[in-house]
């Protein structure tokens, strides 16, 4: 494990994403590793706005991936200083397209380590019938993956 200097963090802001940011600024913490944060906005929702913008000037795809940009690096922020995990080099790094593949393009081209991402997420139909984004990276990923499970209450 002291090999381990990249750590990859997919982020998706849903309800689990604080469990996994924490633990992976312990984990980056203790093995002195440096963190890098991806979210993929989904192309799906892109090409439904692109869709939309063709009956409407009321919205562009331009201007519907730079307000999501912006309020992801916002809540990004948010995180990070929540989670104490501003102390530990870290980077956030937006991306557009299909997340498991942009996920698993970033962990080669960022040369990374290990993956850290939740086992849970924002799911949909699509989800339930083809598969989760956890279960691609799990099948695609050229580096080891650590799955973040929800904290199980105790009774």
């Amino acid at each position: 494990m002291s090999n381990i200097k990249k750590i990859m963090v997919a982020v998706d802001f849903s309800e689990y994403s604080s469990q996994v940011v924490d633990y992976a600024g312990r984990l980056a913490e203790a093995l002195g590793a440096e963190l890098i944060f991806v979210n993929v906005i989904n192309q799906r929702d892109v090409d439904i706005v692109k869709q939309v913008a063709m009956y409407t000037d009321k919205i562009s795809v331009k201007s519907y991936v730079d307000g999501l940009k912006q309020d992801r690096a916002e809540e990004m922020l948010k995180l990070l200083e929540e989670k104490t995990c501003t102390r530990i080099p870290n980077r956030f790094v937006i991306k557009k397209g299909v997340p498991f593949a942009e996920l698993v393009e970033t962990a080669r081209e960022e040369r990374v380590d290990m993956v850290i991402m939740g086992t849970k997420g924002r799911g949909n139909i699509a989800g339930i019938l083809m598969g989760s984004q956890a279960e691609k990276m799990f099948r695609h990923c050229p580096v080891p993956l650590l799955s973040i499970r929800e904290k199980e209450d105790k009774k």
